[in-house]
């Protein structure tokens, strides 16, 4: 689903195999080589949130919080594909926690603007299905109580 905001487009779309693999690739020689750049690491987690699957997206979120607690030069990078990760894996708790972070050090940030007003849609629409969920459940229950009391009587 595109997003009209184009500053938390890439929030929202995916990075291809190919261009993954190239990433990965360069991680995994560095790691054979017995040391990994702070640069390899941050571009293999970013291509890995920007992965259509969650599995992915999560090794991706972990290796860019790893940079985030080792390098305070990093942190800035890493906070925003950090919230971009959970936002795509439906956390929107911690997805507005790393954004609002952002926020509070570059509150002009369009990137960190976009990605909140995605992330609250998301909050509120999440919001709107539970409480049909919820409706719904409340419904079925109603008629089976209603039915076991009208067994009852007979």
């Amino acid at each position: 689903m595109p997003t009209e905001l184009p500053y938390a487009a890439e929030a929202e779309s995916s990075l291809g195999y190919e261009e993954l693999q190239v990433l990965r690739t360069q991680y995994y020689k560095e790691i054979e080589q017995g040391h990994v750049t702070t640069q390899s690491k941050f571009n293999y987690g970013w291509g890995l949130v920007k992965s259509s699957t969650a599995e992915l997206q999560t090794e991706g979120v972990k290796l860019l919080q790893e940079i985030y607690s080792a390098s305070p030069a990093h942190r800035r990078e890493c906070t925003y594909y950090i919230a971009v990760g959970y936002y795509k894996l439906k956390n929107y708790a911690y997805a507005k926690k790393f954004n609002d972070l952002l926020l509070s050090v570059e509150p002009e940030n369009m990137q960190a603007q976009s990605l909140r007003t995605l992330i609250d849609q998301a909050v509120q629409r999440d919001g709107y299905i539970g409480m049909g969920l919820i409706a719904g459940a409340a419904a079925v229950t109603g008629l089976i109580v209603a039915g076991l009391v009208k067994r009852s009587r007979r």
